[in-house]
């Protein structure tokens, strides 16, 4: 299994997004720079659906992008949460992924109080798990 190491304020940063609006599934972005994964981007999500479906709100989505150009940063991972299923890609997640090159990090808020992050790599329909690792 392959593994990707993600600094440990940028865990902690998507999962208190998570945490913070535990009513409706998170999303966002995460940049990366030189190989360094720096900044954690959180979108709006304006799904009729927020308790079960993610959608990005296109002008934040737009603006987090440009945030990451202007400070020469590439999108690294895209991040959502899933309220009351495990930390792991929907039928939906898998048919909507359209950045075969990133990071897909999934948080499942339904496991007792513990959060779990999840990463993946999702293309052609096809699932590629990741291992994660926090490091300081």
């Amino acid at each position: 299994m392959k593994k990707i190491i993600l600094p440990l304020n940028i865990v902690n940063q998507i999962l208190a997004h998570a945490q913070c609006e535990s009513e409706k599934e998170v999303c966002g972005l995460v940049g990366e720079q030189g190989g360094s994964i720096t900044t954690v981007y959180p979108v709006q999500n304006i799904s009729i659906e927020p308790e079960s479906l993610f959608k990005m709100d296109a002008k934040a989505q737009i603006d987090a992008m440009r945030s990451m150009r202007d400070k020469g940063e590439q999108l690294y991972a895209i991040y959502h949460s899933h309220l009351h299923s495990a930390a792991y890609p929907s039928v939906t997640d898998v048919n909507e992924a359209q950045y075969p090159d990133v990071v897909y990090l999934i948080i499942s808020l339904s496991t007792g109080g513990v959060l779990k992050l999840c990463a993946y790599r999702l293309k052609d329909g096809e699932i590629d798990v990741l291992g994660v690792v926090a490091n300081s």
